[in-house]
């Protein structure tokens, strides 16, 4: 007669072993910011629809790129359109990609009108072909200004010639 205890042990032991080793994971890093939050989302499946645009689009400039308006309307948009899933300032948020991500910012203005136009289903992005072609192309200008918003940002953070030192 074989004890049936003595075989599950092992798996018993694996068992709580794997669930500690979570538990203790969850724990130790709660509070904590991971290296890739969970809303910036720039894993390469939300990109992966860039590479499958047709070169036709990919290469269609902003008809409003040197509209210094352009940027400002488009802000109003992504705040009524957008931003309940890219959160109010593009950082992302559960349901969408941070928009300050490197492959947005490099990506064409046509390959962001385009996936705005057509948008990603599967990964939640809905069509917006119903929005009128000038104002898909502001909210394009107001997402490709964000990397200079960052830009300036970072900027203004530097100290300047002997600013903030304790001799000055």
């Amino acid at each position: 007669m074989t004890n049936h205890r003595a075989h599950a042990f092992p798996y018993f032991a694996t068992s709580v072993v794997t669930g500690g080793l979570l538990v203790l994971g969850t724990w130790l890093g709660y509070g904590q910011e991971p290296l890739i939050s969970a809303h910036d989302h720039v894993h390469h499946d939300h990109f992966a629809a860039f590479a499958s645009i047709p070169e036709k689009a990919r290469s269609r400039p902003n008809p409003l790129e040197s509209d210094p308006k352009a940027a400002v309307a488009g802000r109003k948009l992504f705040l009524q359109h957008c931003a309940e899933c890219h959160g109010k300032t593009a950082e992302g948020g559960k349901k969408a990609p941070n928009l300050h991500a490197q492959e947005v910012q490099s990506a064409t203005p046509g390959v962001l009108f385009w996936i705005m136009t057509n948008g990603v289903v599967r990964r939640g992005m809905p069509v917006w072909s119903k929005l009128p072609e000038p104002e898909r192309w502001q909210i394009v200008s107001y997402i490709k200004g964000l990397r200079q918003s960052d830009e300036r940002a970072v900027q203004e953070a530097k100290p300047r010639n002997g600013e903030g030192s304790p001799n000055h």
